[in-house]
């Protein structure tokens, strides 16, 4: 299992293949993920946000996951889960299913929609952590509605079983709230902020950007650890474009189509409600990759 320590580095949210039906498909998980296995990364993240999470049954999950360990073979990488919902009771037990699967940590998002108080988060962290699967914390309001303050996200990084914290915030200010007092590991989960957020502290990124130009983002995590920020600022002025397309519509969409482009995916089929972008944005996409 992950701990502190181990929650540093590039770490990659998986999307989820399916064929033209909707299914899934593994094949094309098994040829994706092996063509990004072939870069030094740090772990991969199952059932997140690029996942299609919301769409995904809870038993498919563990069809990816099974694909996933075979895929990996001898090789010893850790595999973060997606466990949280807005449902205290059901992200419980499935994190201790992801734990019985044998993952490394589960990735717990801040419980959206119903807007419960400030102890009615903590609780709910503090129950998923008491199940003793390490948790990423996940803080994105963009997608849950609710914000947590850096005195808020502090309580839940100082529980027990919490390891860390993936900071798709929006900004910098949490982590420039928290980086100088808080020793456990933030990781960026801005993917435009990336190399900003590297110079406040953070001790990497999980970055659904990152499937693509992978070792573009190993080498600048390099540059930054080895205090070679102009060049960092170099690299990073050159993934910056790709970032900004890839998230110009709704994450996954415009990876997903990407990645069918470079023959990765057989489909670049989404779940409904989620559908295909533009051809504007299939234009653009052409004319920078």
């Amino acid at each position: 299992m992950l701990n502190e320590a181990d929650l540093q580095g590039l770490f990659v949210p998986l999307i989820t293949p399916f064929d033209t039906e909707e299914r899934l498909d593994l094949e094309s998980y098994d040829r994706y993920l092996s063509s990004l296995l072939q870069h030094d990364i740090q772990g991969i993240v199952l059932n997140g946000t690029t996942g299609e999470s919301p769409t995904v049954a809870w038993e498919e999950v563990g069809t990816l996951f099974k694909a996933a360990r075979t895929c990996l073979n001898q090789r010893r990488l850790p595999i973060i889960v997606g466990s949280g919902t807005n449902s205290t009771a059901e992200s419980v037990r499935r994190t201790e299913a992801a734990g019985h699967w044998g993952a490394d940590a589960v990735l717990a998002v801040t419980p959206y929609y119903s807007r419960p108080s400030e102890e009615g988060i903590v609780e709910h962290f503090r129950r998923i952590a008491s199940v003793g699967i390490p948790v990423v914390a996940y803080e994105v309001p963009s997608r849950t509605g609710v914000a947590l303050s850096p005195e808020m996200m502090k309580r839940i990084l100082d529980l027990d079983g919490v390891i860390g914290l993936k900071d798709a915030s929006g900004g910098l200010s949490l982590a420039a709230e928290l980086l100088p007092h808080c020793p456990k590991p933030i990781l960026c989960g801005e993917d435009a902020l990336l190399l900003d957020m590297l110079q406040l502290g953070a001790a990497g990124g999980m970055l659904a950007s990152a499937n693509v130009n992978t070792a573009d983002f190993l080498n600048l995590l390099t540059q930054v650890t080895e205090g070679n920020i102009s060049l960092a600022a170099e690299t990073f002025d050159r993934l910056l474009p790709p970032i900004r397309l890839l998230f110009r519509e709704s994450n996954p969409a415009p990876l997903k189509w990407l990645l069918a482009r470079q023959g990765l995916l057989a489909s670049d089929t989404l779940r409904c409600p989620m559908g295909p972008i533009s051809a504007g944005l299939q234009e653009e996409l052409v004319a920078i990759t």
